[in-house]
């Protein structure tokens, strides 16, 4: 979502039929809004059901100034209605079946390694640092801040545990905005908080969620239209919907069909993947190398990637072969997976999702 700032205008002072002898320049600048203004209006825009509201408000406003993000009633509705969405407001949200989950994942793993699962399941039955057995705790587990510290503590404390996950909790993703722990301690530089232990802590914090989620959804430039698209991205990854749009365009003019989910190469490896090989295809028609096709696809995450050759020229040509102008973001076609999820669902659901509680959020603002 793009945001607004007031342009100043610059009165250019000539003297009448003489050489330019002094320029003043004027600009206009609101205020900024007082934090506890910030926090009035936060307290007003949640949904009515919405317990600590003074707490919320003070965590979200924070997360705000710390990131310098203008707290606009677009970008408040935006961190408002994905919180909603992904927790209802509950700083630690409950999961249900989430003991299920954790056996299901640790028998898994266990047959992966070819280890029997009555050897797993004795380990799980000795004591940990709590005093109760790590077998009760994961019958008993209610939320996954309470299931990646059972995990934590099994990976640290019992052989069999390193053995199974080594140094990686599986818990990925927490804290009342659902955001990536892997993106987060990535981005802790910053985090205006005395780190509680490790960001993966931080992030089943009311205030670490927010401020991580937060960043995830507004902390980078995008040329969208309307917000549905960030929302997209919040599930996707940065900048999904414009490369999906991108995907698409590869697609018409190479005749090739591709996933529209954002992927522009296989990261982490050079082996091409599909979008890669279908831009290939084009190399003669758009005069470019298999590397320079590559480095320009490496700006995938960035906005400087709609600055390319690549980029100009693929929307050139898809634009030459429809006759019409071809959006530049669309919503990715991913299906969501993940033992939480027990329906299908899409990035288009759920930006959609959030997307009518902007709308209602927006609403309120007006």
């Amino acid at each position: 979502m793009p945001n607004f700032h007031a342009v100043a205008l610059r009165p250019v002072c000539l003297l009448a039929l003489l050489v330019l002898a002094g320029c003043s320049t004027q600009t206009s600048q609101a205020p900024a809004p007082r934090p506890a203004d910030v926090k009035s209006q936060l307290v007003r825009l949640m949904p009515s059901n919405v317990r600590d509201r003074q707490g919320w408000a003070t965590d979200i406003a924070a997360a705000f100034t710390a990131q310098d993000i203008a707290p606009t009633a677009e970008n408040l509705c935006s961190v408002l209605a994905v919180t909603e969405q992904e927790s209802t407001f509950q700083a630690d949200p409950q999961v249900p079946g989430l003991g299920k989950i954790a056996w299901k994942e640790i028998d898994r793993r266990a047959d992966q390694m070819h280890i029997p699962n009555f050897l797993v399941h004795t380990a799980l039955l000795i004591k940990s640092p709590n005093g109760k057995s790590y077998s009760e705790r994961l019958d008993k587990v209610r939320s996954e801040k309470e299931l990646s510290a059972i995990f934590d503590d099994f990976i640290d404390m019992v052989p069999m545990g390193q053995k199974l996950f080594g140094s990686l909790n599986p818990v990925r993703t927490g804290g009342p905005m659902q955001v990536s722990i892997a993106f987060a301690e990535a981005h802790a530089k910053g985090y205006p908080y005395k780190i509680d232990g490790t960001i993966r802590r931080e992030v089943f914090s009311r205030r670490g969620g927010v401020y991580f989620g937060t960043l995830h959804l507004l902390g980078y430039p995008a040329n969208y239209p309307q917000p549905i698209y960030r929302f997209a991205d919040f599930n996707a990854g940065w900048y999904a919907s414009r490369n999906a749009a991108f995907q698409s365009a590869v697609s018409r003019v190479s005749g090739i069909k591709l996933a529209l989910d954002g992927d522009l190469i296989n990261y982490g490896t050079d082996k091409p993947g599909s979008t890669e090989l279908a831009v290939r295809s084009l190399g003669k028609r758009l005069d470019m190398s298999d590397s320079s096709i590559r480095r320009a696809l490496e700006k995938g995450d960035s906005i400087d990637f709609e600055k390319t050759s690549l980029y100009k020229q693929v929307y050139a040509l898809a634009e030459k072969s429809s006759g019409k102008k071809l959006p530049r973001e669309i919503l990715p076609g991913i299906t969501l997976e993940s033992p939480k999820i027990t329906r299908q669902l899409t990035t288009a659901w759920f930006a959609k999702r959030v997307d009518g509680r902007w709308q209602k959020c927006m609403a309120k603002a007006r």
